[in-house]
């Protein structure tokens, strides 16, 4: 499965080791890094449905649904 999250959509990305002042200064013997989203398996409980959702909600998403309410949210991104 995919590192990526339900709400936001936020996945893995692909980037250097160094910053540019590092690499004019000093061998640079690495390639690409990956960096992951910051992803939670979460329960949510959706009151209108009365039921549990299983989402896989990165941290970013988890304020999303805070401040718009799960229902709106998870309807938003189709998973309900």
């Amino acid at each position: 499965m995919a590192k990526q999250c339900d709400i936001t959509g936020k996945k893995t990305q692909t980037g250097g080791r160094y910053s540019n002042r590092t690499r004019a200064t000093q061998f640079n013997p690495c390639g690409k890094t990956t960096r992951q989203p910051n992803l939670q398996k979460k329960k949510i409980y959706v009151p209108e449905i009365d039921q549990y959702v299983s989402v896989k909600v990165s941290a970013k998403g988890l304020r999303t649904i805070a401040k718009n309410g799960a229902y709106a949210t998870l309807k938003a991104a189709k998973l309900i």
